[in-house]
């Protein structure tokens, strides 16, 4: 498949030449990673995925349902635990880097074709995984009926309404220390903490350091209100060291931590914070993205607008900033956070009830992004508008992402091949040696 092949190494550098010139050694390690197996693959490459379904035409969105907030890059392994504004730990769809306006659509194909990949190397029949992907759009549509007859918009799921594994991944978060976490990449010295070196971890030299203090300043102008802590104490900036982009979607991607003073001046309280450069989302490569570019001042300013949209309970220290005109995120690097955990569930039966919950979770996204969120660009009830579109047609569309989920893991699974060859003979952008 020569042409393929050269799609998906043309797809591959428009996406991420930029970022595999400043860092090779960090897309060596992307690429390796994707060539393990097809789903890391699929997780690496939301631009060949956005460059394929832009393409085609669906039969299901019409002009408002195609045009919500959605994650951008929805897979089994994008769901986990927080801490949310209210102290309270919920299970949620996590990590927004690709969140954007697109179709209702795109997201549940692509949960539905990564469920389909990660049942071919669990080796479940085809049949039971269109079963469990069927089981997942039923959930989401039950749940979006669900925001249509309730006035009640923050549903969530929390360790009072879960069970199996998801409530196992919360009862985890809910053991967790901020003392543990501290102890594992910092030092006390002097009667103070600051961030241990080596491991990822490096020193700033002046010039550096003062562009990211900086930048942490501008950052706490953009928490709200609502979420601010006592200023004084707890955004005291304790330590600031370099690391390399956090996951496989992140390689290339400057990034620091921040040691801040936290809830008092006790050792065990201190927060460490993320300043991760932000990315370009894949989608907005393949749509007319004008109207939404000029509604924000750089991707890190997207980002979290983005998130707040999707999330009714952001983390209170989201916030954005920039260095030298580049977007930043700022967020907590949170010991709350335990994402869900697939290697042990084998059977159709245990997997069937946790697709159920990610299907509620996914539809709680969707239908926060709306009129009743803090942004304006979706300004309708999307509830509404999926239900509308979807009328008197649901088992049509449950049976068509379903069959796009199958087929797509089977094009997955063949450019994965693909991908493997051509990195190898050192035509993917980044030598493979």
């Amino acid at each position: 498949m020569p042409d393929r092949t050269s799609q998906i190494i043309d797809v591959l550098d428009e996406a991420f030449a930029p970022l595999v010139a400043a860092d090779p050694a960090a897309f060596r390690g992307k690429y390796r990673t994707m060539a393990s197996d097809p789903h890391a693959f699929f997780r690496g490459t939301a631009c060949l995925y956005y460059a394929d379904v832009t393409a085609d035409a669906d039969p299901f969105c019409d002009e408002r349902s195609g045009r919500i907030w959605i994650h951008g890059d929805l897979h089994v392994e994008n769901f986990g635990t927080y801490l949310n504004a209210d102290g309270r730990l919920v299970f949620d769809v996590n990590d927004f880097d690709e969140a954007y306006l697109g179709r209702f659509t795109w997201d549940l194909q692509r949960f539905a074709a990564s469920l389909a990949l990660v049942g071919w190397q669990k080796a479940l029949p085809e049949d039971d995984v269109r079963r469990l992907i069927g089981r997942y759009l039923r959930s989401y549509l039950a749940q979006v009926d669900d925001y249509r007859r309730s006035d009640e918009d923050d549903y969530a799921l929390r360790l009072d309404n879960t069970d199996g594994p998801i409530h196992d991944a919360l009862v985890e978060a809910r053991g967790q220390r901020r003392a543990e976490q501290l102890d594992g990449i910092t030092v006390v010295e002097d009667g103070a903490r600051r961030f241990t070196e080596g491991g990822g971890a490096r020193r700033l030299g002046k010039r550096e350091r003062a562009r990211v203090e900086r930048a942490f300043a501008a950052y706490l102008d953009t928490i709200p209100d609502t979420k601010r802590f006592d200023r004084d104490l707890f955004y005291e900036l304790r330590d600031v060291v370099g690391r390399s982009g956090f996951g496989i979607g992140s390689a290339g991607l400057p990034a620091y931590n921040l040691l801040v003073e936290g809830f008092s001046q006790a050792l065990d309280n201190d927060v460490v914070l993320t300043m991760k450069q932000a990315n370009v989302p894949a989608v907005s490569r393949f749509v007319d993205s004008a109207a939404v570019e000029r509604y924000f001042d750089h991707e890190g300013h997207r980002t979290v607008v983005s998130q707040r949209a999707l999330q009714v309970h952001t983390d209170p220290l989201l916030g954005h900033t920039d260095i030298d005109g580049v977007g930043y995120v700022v967020a907590e690097l949170s010991p709350y956070e335990i994402d869900l955990d697939w290697s042990g569930l084998t059977e159709p039966d245990d997997i069937a009830s946790v697709v159920d919950q990610l299907g509620r979770a996914t539809a709680k996204i969707h239908c926060a992004s709306d009129e009743d969120s803090d942004q304006d660009l979706v300004d309708f009830q999307v509830e509404d508008a999926i239900a509308d579109c979807l009328d008197r047609r649901r088992k049509e569309f449950i049976a068509w992402v379903t069959d796009f989920g199958i087929s797509y893991a089977d094009r997955v699974r063949e450019d994965h091949a693909l991908f493997v060859d051509a990195f190898r003979e050192g035509r993917i952008g980044v030598s493979a040696t």
